[in-house]
């Protein structure tokens, strides 16, 4: 029987799991925090799995019992009990079967990581650069309403509003696994405020999110980065303007440079630029897995391909297009102002079901 299957290769991962308890709670794995973080994860990884084959078993276990009592009781009012109790079962199995199938698959291993966010204006001037400002602040109500936190890094603001680029870190639960579907490029089709004629124009912005790379990941020589100040720029106050505490990290080796200028503080500065140059050096070999998976999976666009038109919103028609999944919403405003969930739960399904397919399901 398919169930049976099913179970068998859940609860072949039982053991694993309960080791994974046990090596947790030793001491010696606590006084090790590198092998802790490793064995945590994969630990918080399995624990969905199992929970969903003993819930799937118990009813599996109480669909064989309904049968068992039909088969071979004679009273008729446990024989209806049992009646009624497989009409709610049977139903319910298929897709707790689904379920336990998606969560065999290995996740993306980067999903429950925090995220780097990028917005660049892309072709269109003054009026990308607006758009982009517009995408940041339709993320922004986003990860308020998810409860998440959000830190710009650093930003260089249009001439006419907005943002030639923003980069920013969100913090949270399941944060790249979730904003990842927004990597690629977003196109914009309206009257900008720049024109004079009443015409549309179409412009763009780059999206680029990525996982943030923890402490453990990977690891940085501090003679391989050298480090500059200089006085920020921008909005930010006084004695953030004229003081020397904004920082630029430059990774000798493979020539990345980030900066921060976001604080007031050069040591807080330093150790964000810090952070999001070890999530860069850690995209760079991550870019190849992404690579992989954008060539099958129409959901996925490889955040080194700045080129993949992902998404349209229509001014005129109050119009948002998804254009890997064929999705269309008329309520812009809304969608402008954080309400991308449904969207993004659509690319999840979309997903979901591509993922199936390469597992052979």
């Amino acid at each position: 029987m398919a169930e049976n299957t099913l179970l068998s290769k859940v609860l072949g991962l039982q053991e694993k799991f309960d080791s994974l308890q046990e090596q947790l709670a030793s001491p010696d794995v606590i006084s090790d925090m590198k092998k802790y973080v490793q064995l945590n994860k994969q630990y918080k990884e399995l624990a969905p799995v199992i929970k969903a084959g003993q819930e799937y078993k118990m009813m599996v276990d109480e669909l064989e019992m309904a049968k068992d009592i039909i088969a071979n009781e004679k009273d008729e009012d446990l024989r209806d009990m049992a009646k009624e109790q497989i009409a709610e079962i049977e139903p319910k199995l298929p897709e707790m079967e689904q379920n336990i199938k998606l969560l065999l698959i290995p996740a993306d291993p980067e999903d429950e990581k925090n995220a780097i966010l990028e917005i660049r204006g892309g072709a269109g001037g003054d009026e990308a650069a607006i758009f982009a400002g517009d995408l940041f602040r339709m993320y922004s109500k986003y990860i308020e309403s998810k409860g998440w936190k959000l830190e710009v890094t650093s930003q260089s603001e249009g001439a006419a509003g907005g943002f030639k680029e923003i980069v920013c870190k969100v913090s949270g639960d399941h944060v790249y696994g979730t904003l990842k579907y927004e990597s690629g490029v977003h196109r914009v089709q309206r009257v900008p405020q720049t024109e004079t004629q009443g015409r549309v124009q179409t412009s763009a912005a780059s999206v680029a999110v990525l996982p943030e790379a923890g402490e453990f990941d990977i690891e940085l020589n501090e003679k391989d980065i050298r480090k500059d100040t200089f006085c920020s720029s921008g909005p930010g106050g006084q004695s953030v303007n004229t003081t020397y505490s904004a920082i630029r990290l430059t990774h000798i080796p493979t020539g990345i440079v980030v900066q921060c200028q976001d604080e007031k503080s050069q040591l807080k500065n330093y150790d964000k630029a810090l952070n999001e140059l070890r999530t860069r050096i850690y995209n760079m070999e991550y870019q190849k897995y992404l690579d992989g998976i954008s060539a099958k999976r129409k959901t996925m666009v490889s955040t080194g391909d700045r080129s993949a038109k992902i998404r349209t919103y229509n001014y005129q028609q109050s119009r948002v297009t998804d254009h890997r999944i064929n999705y269309t919403m008329y309520n812009l405003p809304v969608f402008m102002d954080g309400a991308i969930q449904d969207v993004i739960d659509h690319l999840i399904v979309a997903e979901n079901a591509e993922r199936l397919k390469e597992a052979g399901e």
